[in-house]
Order: structure tokens, then C-alpha cells, then sequence
């Protein structure tokens, strides 16, 4: 990625190679119609699929939104064409299990159980499951689901350390997120009610000024 392209990610799990380059053309176009990247991969799946996983700000994801975004970054992608084969393209939201690849996403889901790698070794480890105890600007203490004897019952782990990090399914887990997700939609739908009441008080103006 180039300088300016790294200051507009603020994702702190990137990717490498190829995924990376079509990361770096799909990030201008979600930004642009109100959608942020979680995640880019091509596989060898079914010959080769491109997996874009995205959602809006407020963390929403519907179905309508995965064809806005497939509709959108097509083109680009077409243009740019950083795939030398054909490719079946895959537009879809984070899930509840999801990826956690912002700052924002650890603190978001403190107190949930996530399953992390990391690229160097923390206590002679690299692999961790535990609750997300705290997070801060330089990383997460991690309150380990099953400490090995003589372990320290959390870790501290830095942000920059941190090559992979996903929540695991729970039932606390499905419960918040589903909140969240009515919350969010509920605050959406206000948004776009006063949006439109907005716009219609701006269309009786005009008639009556003319």
C-alpha cells in the first residue's frame, strides 16, 4: 500500500501479496458509498474466489447492502484487473463471528471470548483464546480461557503484534450482537426518516417560493 492509502486504512490486520493490492483498489470505492473493509481473500475455492467482507460504519450489513457493494467495486475491480484468471466474486458482512481488524472492533467487543495468532512469540505463544479483558491505544489484556499451569491467568498483548484475531461463537456473543444490530438498524431507519423529512420540507420550500 502506498503512504496515502495506509493513513485511509485504519485497520490494524492487513493483508499481504495479491489480497493486498485489491484491497487497495476496493477501499476508495466502499469509502465512497458509506461502507468500510474488514477483509479481503482470494481463494481456490470452487477455481478462485474473491471474498470482500465489508459493513457500514454503524456495523450493519444487510443483503441489499452486500449487492450495492458487489455492484460498486466490479467496475473497479474490471478496470484495474489484479486477477490474471476468472474469479466468482463474494460480497459479504463480518459475521457474528467475526474478524477483528480495527482498534475500534477489540474495544466494541470487550468481554467476549476471540481466538488470536500472533507474528511473534508473547510468553513463548503464539495462539491464544481468551476474553477480551481490556483494551487500550497500544493493545488488549487477554484473560486466557484455560491457562496452562504456572501461566499468568491474563497476557498483555500490542496491537502490532497481532496477525489474526476472530470472536468465537457464544451465546453471550449471539445475544450482543443481535442487540447491536437492532440498535443499529433502528438508529439507520431514524437517520433515513429524517433524511427524507429533510428533503421533503426542502421540496415545499421551493414550491412555495415559486
Amino acid at each position: 500500500m502506498t503512504a496515502a492509502a495506509n493513513e485511509a486504512d485504519d485497520r490494524i490486520i492487513r493483508e499481504s501479496g495479491i489480497d493486498a493490492r485489491i484491497a487497495l483498489i476496493v477501499q476508495p470505492v466502499l469509502k465512497a458509498i458509506g461502507f468500510r473493509l474488514v477483509r479481503v481473500q482470494l481463494t481456490g475455492q470452487n477455481g478462485l474466489t474473491l471474498q470482500i467482507m465489508a459493513e457500514r460504519d454503524d456495523g450493519t450489513m444487510t443483503v441489499e447492502d452486500c449487492e450495492e457493494v458487489s455492484r460498486a467495486v466490479s467496475p473497479a475491480l474490471d478496470v484495474e484487473d489484479p486477477i490474471e484468471k476468472a474469479y466468482h466474486l463474494e460480497v459479504s458482512s463480518p459475521g457474528i463471528d467475526r474478524p477483528l481488524v480495527r482498534k475500534s472492533d477489540f474495544t466494541t467487543w470487550t468481554g467476549h471470548l476471540v481466538k488470536m495468532e500472533t507474528s511473534v512469540l508473547i510468553g513463548d505463544r503464539k495462539r491464544f483464546k481468551g476474553k477480551i479483558a481490556e483494551a487500550d491505544a497500544d493493545g488488549i489484556l487477554l484473560e486466557r480461557d484455560k491457562a496452562a499451569y504456572g501461566e499468568e491467568p491474563t497476557v498483555r498483548v500490542p496491537y502490532d503484534a497481532i496477525a489474526e484475531a476472530r470472536l468465537v461463537l457464544t451465546d453471550d456473543l449471539i445475544r450482543e450482537a443481535l442487540s447491536k444490530d437492532n440498535r443499529a438498524r433502528k438508529e439507520a431507519k431514524k437517520r433515513r426518516g429524517e433524511a427524507e423529512d429533510a428533503a421533503a420540507d426542502e421540496g415545499n420550500e421551493t414550491e412555495q417560493e415559486s
